[in-house]
């Protein structure tokens, strides 16, 4: 895929599944992204093969962080502009423990920033 064209669920060849039970996280990051990481966001990652754990894609301002192997969502979160560039205002995360085995508040506030670092660092 061209390195400025975004992932879309079309351009990913797997199933993507919706969360079945979805809840509000408590507590996101409170990291500002640039304008600059925040348009490297919104072009998402469709994972290559099996070691790419995740694909991430972008719909308005809400980005969709998918299991790879499994096509389902754990995290969603709306970007807001804010002083000096993008916040995540709200999110959601997967409580069906058939499809993720959250660690707690903390640990999904972790996680979800981990995945979007992961696409910050993909080379596209």
């Amino acid at each position: 895929m061209p390195a400025d064209v975004p992932v879309t669920r079309e351009t990913i060849r797997r199933s993507l599944r919706p969360m079945s039970d979805p809840r509000p996280m408590p507590l996101t990051p409170e990291r500002v992204w640039s304008d600059e990481e925040w348009a490297r966001i919104r072009l998402g990652l469709a994972a290559r093969d099996m070691d790419d754990r995740w694909d991430v894609l972008t719909e308005d301002r809400v980005v969709h962080m998918h299991r790879s192997w499994t096509g389902y969502e754990i995290f969603a979160a709306v970007f807001a502009p804010a002083e000096g560039g993008w916040r995540i205002t709200d999110a959601l995360v997967e409580h069906g423990p058939e499809r993720f085995r959250s660690g707690g508040d903390a640990e999904d506030r972790r996680l979800l920033e981990a995945v979007l670092d992961i696409v910050l660092r993909h080379e596209r």
